[in-house]
């Protein structure tokens, strides 16, 4: 255990690595000029280069990474170049608003998904399955600003059941959760259907119909906790990516997590920002699926860690 988890974290850093190493090289890439959105329009040449030399962006590539990765290392995030304030507060800031988001979104996706990959194993073949995949297929297909826009007309505008926007309390969660929700529960439809319809087949649980057990006790209590493991691994990505690709729907709903900070950032070019919200995305994909592999042997023992 302990050999598996000291080369799951040095697996963990070098990713964390490329990734920095990456982000930043495609910024360092971009056309967009980061300087011009300090400065202004109106800024001189003079001004220009003052502002570029005081940022350390006139330096080559390598030494601008180096000594982003020096400060890295020591917990600094960098100062944003537009609000000029520590993009480790913004984010600490922000955090708890798309923690909160994300485990509403989670929620409504194992709900709606599993729920849905149960029922259509449970009646395979039938025009119930068939319905339930073509709709977990609609779920997966369609693009998030669409589902959200298309709940905030029906839910917020028409039927006043929820607000149209903002954050404070558990109605306002409830349509960017379902947004985000209804996609990834296509994706987890299809999978617990295919698992279930699996492990259906197997000959413990033809042994359990042998014995007499209940339909209920044979799908809940044997068949489940086997089917639901490849659901574990889902949930530990879903973590990273709820953290990190929730931009659209939290500027559809004006949710003030991460995401709209990042969005705010990509339309300044304000690098340091957008690298922040990128590592903290990257770390939490990494600790996601690193909990999902330790939590999967206790549920199923037959598991090893290697």
């Amino acid at each position: 255990m302990i050999a598996y988890l000291g080369r799951r974290l040095i697996q963990s850093l070098l990713i964390l690595l490329g990734v920095s190493l990456i982000t930043f090289a495609l910024l360092y890439l971009l056309p967009a000029d980061p300087v011009r959105q300090i400065a202004g329009r109106s800024a001189t040449p003079q001004t220009v280069e003052n502002i570029r030399q005081q940022l350390g962006l006139d330096q080559p590539f390598v030494i601008q990474y180096w000594r982003y990765l020096v400060k890295l290392l020591s917990g600094d995030l960098g100062r944003s170049y537009i609000q000029r304030s520590e993009v480790t507060e913004l984010i600490v800031s922000r955090l708890p608003a798309s923690l909160l988001l994300m485990v509403g979104a989670i929620l409504c996706e194992l709900l709606i998904g599993l729920s849905m990959g149960l029922i259509a194993a449970v009646k395979r073949g039938t025009a119930t399955d068939q319905t339930l995949m073509v709709a977990s297929f609609v779920g997966v297909s369609a693009p998030q600003f669409v589902v959200g826009l298309l709940l905030l007309y029906v839910f917020a505008v028409r039927l006043s059941w929820f607000p149209i926007g903002g954050y404070g309390t558990w109605r306002h969660l409830v349509l960017p959760s379902l947004t985000m929700g209804i996609l990834g529960a296509g994706w987890y439809a299809r999978m617990m259907r295919s698992s279930m319809i699996d492990v259906l087949r197997q000959d413990y649980v033809r042994t359990a119909r042998a014995k007499g057990l209940a339909r209920r006790a044979i799908l809940f209590r044997h068949a489940l906790p086997n089917a639901i493991l490849p659901v574990i691994a889902m949930i530990g990505i879903d973590i990273g990516i709820f953290m990190g690709g929730i931009v659209v729907v939290e500027s559809v709903f004006g949710w003030p997590g991460i995401g709209q900070l990042a969005w705010q950032a990509i339309q300044r070019v304000d690098i340091p920002i957008i690298m922040g919200v990128t590592l903290v995305s990257a770390f939490a994909i990494v600790l996601g699926n690193l909990l999902a592999d330790i939590i999967a042997p206790f549920i199923d023992p037959r598991i090893k860690l290697r």
